[in-house]
């Protein structure tokens, strides 16, 4: 999802984390800070009990840089404490809540309902970044909430410049893919799935990247580390979007899946994405419904990924959705689409305001999935993460905006 110069100002968030087709915010040009080194020198972990650093909010830190719109003087940011086997969960407890959940199997109607996991893909700007600073990790402990409330799939959105750094085909870092490997293992413990999803939008350095071989080398690395874990999903990258060639994108998603399985990770699912921020309401106007139903795989388990928001322009920059029966009708073309060519998809983000217009149009939307649910196999909810503040789709528990308004809601899908 993108938001535009006006919000991000507003939040203080630059940010081409987010993805949706808004032209005056591109990849290109902008980026995600979070607070400089003045605001807040802490270091972030993402497996560990969460604890409170109070920030404060004041004049002397950039508008660019705060990472909070507060009324008040400072702001609470939740950061997880450092790593250490006496925090770190152990496969006991992570079984636990897998039981007590039900987190393996959804029993809404559809296979999977769960929520996309910021952080990590912060500051893009700053490669590698400093992590507290520049970036953090989604905090266990909110994960294992919402796996409470039924949700058992989380993407967690990466920096390609930041696993790979100086070229996308060189050997992954090692703190970075630790940290990674960490917050995966604790999810997949639980009997979750983890969504290791490349937000890159077709970008490597700000730059649209072209070569197949590299790319398909990277996801051979990446998949390297995670082939044993059969409850992880390889995301190949976030909303292409003004490529050279549709074809391209289709290419690029046939390199990922070649890559994946080149490493010997055969029986996990592999996320495509298409151009035009890969939206459902664009599928078949957009040239995906044209090339990437050629994509193929000797495991037969690719899903198809697209993106759905209810504001007039979907691009998730407005909490006012169009109408009431928004979300079923922006589904109904790829729905088509998917039966007619005997494909499974997901709805990799969406979200919708606080107000009634929007959960009538949210839960169409998942109405129109479960009831096509021999093809859609889930969805997941744009956002969750630590660092978002008061922003308007937050799902952090206990307190984000969206969580307050439609936890209940999604509960009953999960």
């Amino acid at each position: 999802m993108r938001f535009p110069t006006s919000f991000i100002a507003a939040a203080g968030l630059l940010a081409s984390v987010f993805a949706a087709p808004i032209a005056e915010v591109d990849y290109d040009g902008c980026d995600s800070e979070i607070p400089s080194s003045s605001a807040a020198a802490v270091i972030s972990s993402p497996i560990a009990t969460t604890s409170s650093v109070a920030i404060s909010v004041t004049n002397s830190i950039p508008t660019s840089t705060r990472i909070m719109v507060a009324s008040s003087a400072a702001a609470t940011v939740q950061i997880p404490s450092s790593i250490s086997s006496s925090t770190t969960p152990s496969k006991t407890a992570a079984a636990a809540i897998a039981a007590s959940t039900g987190s393996s199997n959804s029993t809404g109607g559809l296979q999977w309902l769960g929520m996309n996991e910021s952080g990590a893909e912060f500051g893009n700007t700053n490669i590698p970044g400093t992590l507290g600073t520049d970036y953090t990790w989604p905090l266990a402990a909110s994960i294992d909430t919402l796996m409470g409330k039924g949700m058992n799939i989380f993407r967690i959105p990466i920096l390609m410049e930041r696993l790979a750094q100086g070229t996308m085909t060189a050997a992954l870092d090692t703190r970075y893919l630790g940290d990674l490997s960490t917050l995966v293992t604790h999810i997949t413990t639980a009997g979750a799935h983890a969504v290791i999803d490349a937000q890159n939008f077709g970008r490597y350095g700000g730059s649209v990247f072209t070569s197949t071989a590299d790319f398909q080398t990277f996801w051979t690395n990446v998949a390297t580390e995670f082939k044993s874990n059969d409850n992880v999903i390889f995301d190949c990258n976030n909303e292409f979007h003004d490529e050279p060639s549709n074809q391209l994108v289709a290419d690029l998603n046939q390199a990922c899946i070649d890559g994946v399985r080149a490493a010997g990770a055969t029986t996990q699912y592999i996320f495509v994405e298409g151009t035009s921020y890969t939206g459902a309401w664009t599928w078949t106007t957009s040239g995906n419904s044209e090339v990437m139903g050629n994509l193929t795989d000797p495991s037969n388990k690719i899903v198809y990924e697209m993106h759905q928001y209810l504001d007039s322009d979907g691009s998730g920059t407005s909490d006012v959705c169009v109408s009431s029966t928004i979300g079923a009708e922006r589904v109904a073309e790829a729905t088509k689409w998917l039966k007619a060519n005997g494909k499974m998809g997901i709805i990799g983000e969406f979200a919708g305001g606080t107000n009634t217009v929007c959960e009538s149009a949210v839960t169409g939307l998942l109405d129109a999935l479960v009831e096509a649910s021999d093809v859609w196999m889930g969805a997941m909810w744009w956002g969750g993460g630590p660092w978002w503040g008061n922003y308007i789709f937050s799902m952090e528990p206990e307190a984000g905006t969206g969580y307050v308004a439609y936890i209940d809601t999604l509960a009953k899908y999960a």
